[in-house]
């Protein structure tokens, strides 16, 4: 039997479009001569839905094209989707989040998932009503399948500590002779990801006997980024067959020969970093509507990686960058900014904001006596830059980028209404040292940002003279804390760890209005983050 595993890049609540999708793939599949096609998790609805779940109406929709769907199937194949279906019971939460076995001329066949995630960017339990996977045996042209979605087999009691059941519902359940593990997944990314992966799908594999198919779903919702990378393994838990990471893909297993028909090469962590926050951004853009970009061109290295990504993203004719020189930038910054706009192919534009400056401090001076020079005088000029930011926005209907690092964002090194502007942060998980790393990778065949930028100090330019060590610890120091506190929520420990961890506590308010940050990490800043802003904890 030939079985098509289809990775698919849907969009949440566009039920048409994502039918369309589902068909052409089946389309594919069909031209391969495969009797099965395993689609991932929400493949119709989209993932997560999240709070969309409260108007039922979308729920209609839904059926409805799943009704036109089960009409549309060839014959003599099999398709297996993942989709949001009600929960007929008055009793519990109102919906399942299934799959669908579909055979042209059969009733659909559909199985729940039991294990609801709620951790980290998860909070399925709030209107998924847990299925029984006891029930999720079924046979196909005389083989038989054990279907699983995503969660499902992810309890296993030494699950590299990222499993927070205590019981795992796969070793309640009556192991039969089977040919194939199916699991439907909708996997968030991020680095080191795959590991895990392949070791809950390992242990599946052996508990039951029998190989295991991962059908992931790629593509970004908001912050979220799914990588794709779907797989087969074998009972012994050796990968035969694998898919693209971060694009749409379809690949073929025969299960009595275990033949495969394509074979996908590994990348570098720098380029699947890159590939990663480029999907993440371009889906953004795409399933948001909006086709042009724009940001702030310091000649610095965050604002360098942020336009490269843009226009490997959207094209450097959708891609803006502006140079906003005030009282303390120097000329060199301003002519690495355009070096690096002609590189990249974008157009540049140069608004100045010194005039700008002198006219609100000279105001300010009248109404509030504004004496000296301070962090007011520092933080009006990255406002100042904000607004002409947004300015632009208004003008060419372009989305700001902000161009933060998540080791800023830890520290409140940032500006609200001034840096902090904007609809997305592409680098606002990525460590000082992951942004240099990246930069470097930009630069493995060409220097496409000028050297320059990678070598100078990092500063914000908003006062004589001004480099960021001047206010933070060396960002070597900074980048393990961070990752140490923020993505390990570990005890401090070391000198920089104590310097960071009360300013992590009590920044907590800046980063509640930080726009979407494109998730990277186990664990990043924002929706998955869940720290209150009033509170007394210091450690």
């Amino acid at each position: 039997m030939r079985i098509a595993l289809a990775q698919v890049n849907p969009t949440l609540a566009d039920f048409k479009f994502n039918k369309e999708k589902i068909l052409e793939f089946i389309h594919q599949a069909q031209q391969r001569k495969c009797e099965l096609v395993v689609f991932p998790e929400c493949t119709l609805f989209g993932y997560h839905p999240f709070d969309l779940l409260e108007r039922s109406e979308l729920l209609k929709k839904q059926e409805a094209e799943f009704k036109d769907l089960v009409k549309r199937i060839p014959k003599d194949m099999g398709v297996i989707i993942g989709l949001i279906t009600r929960n007929p019971e008055k009793k519990g939460r109102p919906y399942f989040n299934s799959a669908a076995f579909l055979v042209k001329g059969q009733k659909p066949r559909f199985f729940n998932k039991q294990l609801l995630p709620t951790g980290d960017v998860f909070d399925e339990a709030r209107f998924i009503e847990p299925g029984d996977m006891s029930k999720n045996y079924f046979k196909f042209k005389g083989k038989k399948f054990f279907l699983t979605i995503c969660e499902d087999i992810w309890a296993w009691p030494d699950t590299k500590g990222c499993s927070p059941y205590k019981v795992n519902p796969l070793a309640k359940v009556k192991k039969q002779k089977i040919d194939m593990v199916l699991n439907l997944s909708a996997s968030p990314y991020f680095i080191g990801k795959m590991k895990l992966r392949e070791y809950v799908a390992s242990k599946t594999a052996a508990y039951f006997g029998a190989p295991i198919m991962y059908a992931n779903l790629v593509g970004a919702q908001d912050e979220i980024i799914f990588d794709g990378a779907s797989f087969v393994m074998d009972k012994k838990g050796k990968k035969i067959l694998n898919c693209l990471p971060f694009e749409e893909d379809i690949n073929v297993i025969d299960i009595d020969t275990m033949e495969v028909w394509n074979k996908t090469a590994k990348i570098e962590t720098a380029e699947e970093l890159r590939r990663a926050l480029v999907l993440g951004l371009r889906d953004f853009c795409q399933k948001t509507g909006l086709k042009k970009v724009h940001l702030g061109l310091s000649g610095g290295i965050d604002s360098a990686v942020v336009a490269a990504l843009a226009v490997d993203a959207l094209g450097p004719a959708n891609v803006a960058g502006i140079g906003l020189p005030g009282p303390f930038n120097s000329p060199e910054s301003l002519a690495l900014a355009h070096e690096l706009a002609k590189n990249l192919g974008i157009d540049f534009k140069i608004v100045e904001i010194g005039s700008m400056y002198d006219e609100v401090v000279k105001t300010l001076a009248k109404g509030i006596s504004l004496e000296g020079f301070s962090l007011v005088n520092e933080n009006l000029q990255a406002r100042l830059r904000g607004l002409s930011l947004m300015a632009y926005s208004n003008k060419e209907n372009s989305m700001l980028l902000t161009t933060g690092n998540k080791s800023e964002y830890a520290t409140g090194y940032s500006t609200m209404y001034g840096d902090m502007c904007g609809g997305l942060a592409p680098i606002g998980d990525l460590t000082k040292a992951q942004v240099y790393a990246l930069a470097r990778h930009y630069n493995k065949e060409d220097e496409l940002i000028p050297v320059e930028i990678i070598e100078r100090a990092p500063s914000a330019e908003l006062r004589p003279d001004q480099k960021d060590q001047d206010s933070l610890p060396p960002y070597e120091d900074l980048d393990k804390s961070v990752a140490y506190l923020v993505e390990k929520n570990g005890v401090a420990k070391t000198a920089t760890d104590k310097w960071l961890l009360p300013i992590l506590m009590r920044t907590e308010f800046k980063r509640w209005q930080a726009p979407p940050i494109l998730k990277v990490s186990g664990h990043s800043f924002g929706r998955g983050r869940r720290y209150p802003i009033a509170h007394r904890a210091k450690e």
